[in-house]
This record gives C-alpha cells, structure tokens and sequence, in this order.
C-alpha cells in the first residue's frame, strides 16, 4: 500500500474570475500564495518520501515551498495537469456561454464522453490522471508521496475512490490548498482525509464553482 497525501495548487485570479484554466499557465496570486506556504507549514513533520507535481506553473508554484519544508525536489510529471478545455480555456463562463453556446449546453451535461472544442473527454482525462497514480504508486510502493495538482485530478481521484462514474458534477469539496490524503491499494483507493482546510481559516473565504448548483440553475438544453 502507498499512502499520497493531494494537495490542490493555491489560489490565482482566475479561479477568483472563474475561468476555465485549463493547460494554460497561470500565476498564483497573493492569497495563493500565502495558501501555499500554509500548506508548507501544515506538512510540517510529515515523513513523506517523494514529491510530485503538475508541470503547469499554479502547482509549480505551490509545490516550492512545500519541496523547501519537507526538503524533497519536486518531480515535475504532466500526467498531474488540470483537464484539457481545449479552445476554451483560459475563458470565463460567460464568454463560453457567447461564444460557443452549443459547447456549454454539452458541458451541462457533465457527460464522460463529452469535451469542449479541441480539449479532452472526462474519459480520457481519468485515465491519464490514473495512469499518472498508478506509476507514482508503482514506483514508490509503501512509501508516503506528496502529489501537487489540480481540482480536476482530484475530482478524478475523489470519483475512483468513492466509485461514483464519471458522468455527472463534482460530489466532493475540492478547495484551493485544500489538504487530501488517501491510500492507494490492490483493487481500490481509500480516503484517509479529504478538503482539510484548517490550515487556511482565517484566509479570505474562496471562489466556489459548484457544477451542482450551475446544472440546478441552468435550464436544460431542451427546455423551453
């Protein structure tokens, strides 16, 4: 069994804009930044093995005061990076809804076999994700891994574990620095903790995106 502590990457002004970030790399602002070295902090003591992190610059940034406290490099792995949107990433909710109606009615349909323009399918980004974990995992049995990433990957992660599908919005919190830990095994995944963020409380509340509420919210494509 090899036991990964999750850690989503701090805060940027996108996720505040609630853009689809997607591969495009973007800075973390102040309070992501502070939310990293919280991070850091909480991971204090920990005896963890190895780190790994997305290739993309808002978990770059997050890992590096990690890596400085647990005195670990971070081992760059893209198999980590955030979903694929392809032509719309880097866009905000209310530019995809102008600029490609028909894409956003097929997002609300959380469908696994669905991608917006020239991105990937929920399909295929699970099975990149679990075939990052799975070599991280293979590489370093019985040890404790640190994994710097993003809500995607965890949202991946949280459904695997939980055997929740991949059709669907997000079922678990997923907060920015957001501190995760679960043990990976034989035949399944079990979570050992999940969204802990009392390393952040007295930080400014965060920019939620709940899919749940937008599907509650949106009318339906044949609506009406």
């Amino acid at each position: 069994m090899t036991e990964l502590i999750l850690l989503r990457h701090g805060e940027t002004d996108w996720n505040r804009e609630l853009r689809f970030q997607g591969h495009v790399d973007v800075a973390l602002n102040a309070i992501g930044l502070e939310q990293a070295r919280r991070l850091a902090g909480r991971l204090a003591g920990s005896s963890a093995h190895r780190l790994y992190a997305s290739d993309l610059l808002r978990a770059q940034q997050t890992a590096l005061p990690v890596a400085q406290e647990l005195g670990l490099p971070a081992i760059t792995d893209a198999g980590l990076r955030e979903q694929s949107f392809g032509r719309v990433d880097g866009m905000s909710v209310d530019d995809i809804k102008a600029q490609h109606p028909e894409a956003w009615e097929g997002w609300l349909r959380f469908h696994e076999d669905f991608c917006m323009p020239e991105g990937e399918t929920t399909r295929q980004f699970h099975a990149r994700v679990m075939d990052a974990v799975q070599r991280i995992v293979a590489t370093h049995e019985g040890q404790t891994i640190v994994v710097v990433t993003h809500g995607g990957v965890l949202d991946m992660i949280y459904r695997t574990a939980l055997s929740l599908g991949l059709n669907g919005p997000r079922q678990g919190e997923i907060p920015n620095a957001g501190f995760n830990r679960v043990r990976v095994r034989e035949g399944g995944i079990d979570i050992l903790a999940w969204a802990e963020v009392q390393h952040l409380a007295d930080l400014p509340p965060q920019p939620v995106y709940d899919q749940k509420k937008l599907v509650a919210t949106e009318p339906s494509p044949n609506s009406a």
